[in-house]
């Protein structure tokens, strides 16, 4: 039988499926900075949304660089 992958996660597997520490995924999920719920008392995070997070993030990131980038050399003269 083949095992489905957990659509909703404890911060033990937000913290293994991210490659990052537990206490860094509490901290995130205590200021908002990461999509999750409290149930009961405890952390709870669904792999769809954490997966459109990273994917939004990174394009927002990219999306500021290319601005960035764009806007130096705008203000650059060439002088050849």
């Amino acid at each position: 039988m083949v095992m489905k992958e957990k659509e909703i996660m404890t911060v033990k597997q937000v913290a293994e499926y991210l490659q990052m520490d537990e206490h860094t995924i509490y901290k995130l999920a205590r200021s908002g900075q990461i999509p999750s719920i409290k149930i009961a008392g405890q952390w709870r995070f669904k792999k769809e949304v954490i997966d459109k997070w990273i994917s939004d993030e990174s394009l927002e990131r990219v999306l500021q660089n290319m601005k960035s980038s764009s806007a130096g050399k705008k203000g650059k003269v060439n002088r050849t």
